[in-house]
């Protein structure tokens, strides 16, 4: 391959772009999140911007390979659009492609060389557009990171994963990758998880397809990322004798170090998770440092608390700093939409500082504190869209986190506040949701449920929530329960 390949077409098969979105499962709706702002309201302030120092990156060590991994890794799900916008949701806007490879650029001239990317991120852009910004440089100064995202079912025969697999070749330009990842392991409930694993991997013989082409060189690293049911992950690494995992993505912060399963029990801490990995020598890959940008906007009392313990650092740097101080970790995640969230997060890891046992315990307090403001567990990964009936599912239960987070949920009309809290939070779930794509257009068909990898109720929030507004609306004292 030429390693300074310009010519973004690709010989052979060409997918139809249509016929691939329908055999991924996404219709041409994305799964991709928003922005991760990382002060994104009045409660957390908002430092400059500073340029980061070329040439200070920290790196990790590939135990296998002995390649040096930047601590940070280019997460290539949430990319920009040509109107200045993410790219996805509520935005028909192409990816900004000049944009993307000016990012690139200026993440590899300062260090990183981890990126991330999937079949299934960006309308199924990703890859392509990973691959234009990537095949500009040598193929020495990066490693791709992407996987077999293999959902529906019509994609989990042999035949149509290996086109899969093929296909994020072509569109990366890359003769081999570098690290390749069953995508989202767990989905579903006890034997059902298990059973959908096997369709996806076992009964096809896909996993020992990959492991032969780790064999052979074209997948350099193999390993799995992980959300939902812990029956799957602790097979795999009972197995792992047999399978030999490289490295594995699991979602760790400091919120779910010890609360993941409080919050929804039917997740398991990220300590346990970690734990299994660091025993057997295996490689941690970390996702969703700031749990879907929720670290990054805390309540104003906790974002004020966290602020005075360091003015210099944003709330997003404790939570990145957080994600890397433990040794396991070859790399932390982010989707970076925005140059200034690039330079942020180079600034938090060139070079990375690593949180003392007293700083994570400050953090372990604040966690506590975060679990009282009973908020609703939305990473805002978008794998509950598209919803059958138009409703912005992520955008509902954003909203109402971020009004628990600002103080605008009230139910008691003799609250000296309430006015005012009524309206903010009328008034911003207008502005930030379409009225036809609120709460109250739910009708509990639950399809959305299968996919929330934080096995949230969804059609019950929903209700709750829009009980909620129409109680506001009416101005009466009912509606969300505690």
């Amino acid at each position: 391959m030429n390693d300074n390949k310009q010519n973004n077409s690709h010989g052979g098969k060409t997918l139809n772009r249509r016929t691939f979105l329908k055999a991924l499962g996404l219709g041409t709706a994305t799964v991709a999140a928003p922005t991760i702002v990382s002060c994104a309201s009045d409660n957390n302030k908002k430092l400059p911007v500073q340029e980061p120092p070329v040439g200070k990156m920290t790196y990790r060590e590939n135990p296998k390979t002995h390649e040096k991994v930047s601590i940070l890794g280019y997460g290539m799900m949430r990319l920009p659009a040509t109107n200045g916008k993410p790219f996805g949701r509520d935005n028909d806007a192409e990816i900004d492609q000049e944009m993307v490879n000016r990012q690139v650029d200026y993440a590899i001239e300062h260090g990183v060389n981890y990126f991330d990317t999937s079949p299934a991120y960006c309308k199924g852009l990703s890859e392509h557009a990973t691959g234009i910004a990537l095949s500009r440089h040598k193929r020495d100064e990066y490693f791709i990171a992407t996987k077999l995202s293999n959902f529906a079912p019509e994609t989990q025969t042999r035949a149509a994963s290996i086109e899969m697999f093929q296909n994020s070749l072509k569109e990366l330009q890359v003769d081999y990758i570098d690290y390749m990842l069953l995508h989202a392991i767990g989905g579903g409930d006890g034997e059902e998880a298990m059973e959908l694993f096997r369709n996806r991997y076992i009964y096809n013989g896909i996993l020992d397809y990959l492991l032969e082409q780790r064999e052979k060189g074209v997948i350099r690293n193999l390993g799995f990322s992980y959300h939902g049911e812990i029956k799957v992950f602790d097979y795999l690494l009972e197995n792992h004798d047999k399978y030999k995992w490289d490295f594995v993505q699991i979602e760790l912060n400091y919120l779910d170090w010890g609360h993941a399963k409080e919050i929804n029990d039917s997740n398991t801490n990220a300590e346990y998770l970690y734990a299994e990995l660091d025993k057997r020598g295996i490689p941690a890959v970390i996702m969703e440092p700031l749990l879907g940008g929720r670290l990054a906007s805390l309540p104003k009392p906790l974002a004020e608390e966290i602020l005075a313990r360091d003015p210099e650092r944003t709330l997003a740097s404790w939570a990145f700093r957080y994600a890397g101080s433990f040794p396991r970790v070859l790399t932390v995640l982010s989707g970076m939409t925005y140059m200034e969230h690039l330079k942020e997060n180079l600034c938090t890891y060139c070079p990375f500082e690593e949180l003392t046992d007293e700083d994570k315990e400050f953090l372990y307090e604040i966690a506590n504190e975060i679990v009282s403001y009973n908020t609703i567990p939305c990473n805002d990964c978008k794998y509950c869209m598209p919803c059958p009936y138009g409703i912005d599912i992520p955008g509902v239960l954003t909203h109402y986190n971020m009004c628990i987070a600002e103080g605008d949920l009230t139910r008691d009309r003799k609250d000296p506040d309430y006015a005012r809290a009524r309206k903010a939070f009328l008034v911003g779930y207008d502005r930030s949701v379409p009225k036809l794509r609120q709460a109250d257009h739910c009708i509990g068909c639950g399809q959305c449920n299968e996919h929330c990898p934080q096995r949230i109720d969804i059609p019950k929030e929903m209700q709750r929530i829009n009980n909620y507004v129409e109680a506001l609306k009416r101005g009466i004292d009912r509606g969300l329960e505690a």
